[in-house]
């Protein structure tokens, strides 16, 4: 089926990936429907802005503008998609009442809040045998008393990710790292010192490179079977305050595919009645030869163009379920490739592991590789120059901040 509309919801990096998913398996263009217009999307031709609505994150309006969206375009099926913690939680909230009008794959909302609440998913995983870091949290009362149960380095980080990404402080980052007391201290009272007075997650730190960790990206139908799975090992995270904890590149390599590991997860999903797509961060812990799960995303990560890229378009998934209502088995992806959204020549500089560096050239040297902002079917100049420009700042942002996750600049 190649007639239908895909409605995505934000305009960061992910709705462009899945933009091009859209785009390279049935020809399609998207619409954007989002409280911003960010860079990421600007002068594309594959996915325009149809809505701006800046109160879109409340209730009464995110109804509203969709369902005015889909009435005014009634004359071919949408596809429905959230491409970001806060709405998915409001597409849960309004299933009801956005059934009649689009075809989405999204969790009941006492299931997307009981994963998407760091210290929720952690009692899941507890519960399905999945191993996580030596964890606790702090409240906005108790932050400055509270003892920690693990040594330091410590890591600090919001439980409520829509509320967090909605506070400003100095310095703030998506992710902090305290080495002693003093550092705790600090952060903790910049956190607690603006509108973020969720709890924060206190967490041990487990050591190693940006290549220890893994994600995973799946996707469950309607009737909340496992259908796609798909893990990549990162080779380097952004550095940036608001980027750490996302990827800038990442290999796709069956090697890399822990069996028992997707099994778990898997099992996990499929537990929990999870429909849709879901996105795991997990780092392998040298010292126990564990995975420890970080967190759980209730939609396709912002890098999950990267199961595209090997081979493993994610709309066809999503299509096929709530579209055509194709019955489908579990699909593992084990192809290689490389996918990017930083230059190359970031990664060759700070990638320290040379096998993986190594394998890396290879896919590299074959074309068996693509960048998640750089589609050539929507070249046009003042994209082109753009892209070009965030390409050479990558340069200047990764040697700006590498491996600051302090209260600083």
């Amino acid at each position: 089926m190649t007639d239908f509309l895909p409605v995505l919801l934000g305009s960061d990096a992910n709705v462009y990936g899945m933009a091009r998913s859209f785009y390279q398996q049935y020809g399609v263009h998207s619409v954007a429907v989002c409280k911003g217009a960010l860079v990421a999307t600007a002068n594309s031709n594959l996915v325009k802005i149809a809505v701006l609505e800046p109160q879109l994150e409340d209730d009464e309006v995110f109804e509203r503008t969709l369902i005015e969206f889909a009435k005014a375009h009634a004359d071919k099926p949408l596809v429905l998609v959230s491409c970001a913690d806060g709405y998915t939680i409001l597409m849960a909230r309004h299933r009801e009442a956005l059934r009649p009008y689009y075809h989405f794959a999204c969790p009941e909302l006492e299931t997307v809040l009981a994963l998407d609440i760091k210290d929720n998913f952690y009692r899941a995983c507890e519960e399905h045998g999945l191993s996580y870091p030596k964890t606790t949290t702090c409240t906005a009362q108790n932050y400055g008393t509270i003892e920690l149960p693990f040594e330091f380095p410590v890591i600090i980080k919001a439980s409520n990710s829509p509320a967090y990404w909605n506070c400003s402080f100095p310095h703030k980052k998506k992710v902090f790292l305290a080495n002693d007391r003093a550092e705790y201290d600090a952060v903790t009272k910049a956190i607690y010192g603006s509108s973020y007075q969720d709890d924060l997650i206190l967490q041990e730190y487990i050591p190693g490179d940006d290549n220890c960790m893994r994600v995973v990206n799946a996707y469950c139908g309607l009737d909340h079977k496992v259908r796609l799975i798909a893990l990549g090992r990162p080779l380097l995270e952004e550095q940036t305050p608001e980027g750490i904890g996302n990827y800038a590149a990442i290999l796709s390599d069956p090697s890399f595919n822990d069996a028992a590991l997707l099994d778990k997860l898997c099992a996990f999903l499929e537990d929990m009645k999870w429909e849709g797509f879901a996105n795991f961060d997990i780092k392998y812990d040298a010292r126990t030869g564990e995975y420890k799960m970080f967190e759980m995303n209730p939609r396709q990560g912002r890098s999950s163009y990267f199961v595209t890229a090997a081979g493993y378009n994610l709309s066809k998934w999503l299509v096929e379920d709530v579209l055509e209502h194709r019955p489908a088995e579990k699909t593992v992806a084990d192809s290689e490739s490389l996918w990017m959204i930083a230059p190359y020549g970031v990664i060759r500089k700070y990638l320290k592991d040379p096998d993986l560096l190594a394998k890396a050239n290879r896919l590299k040297k074959q074309g068996r590789c693509a960048h998640q902002l750089f589609c050539k079917e929507d070249w046009n100049l003042k994209r082109w120059l753009w892209y070009l420009r965030s390409q050479l700042n990558y340069y200047r942002k990764t040697a700006r901040y590498y491996g600051n996750k302090g209260l600083r600049d």
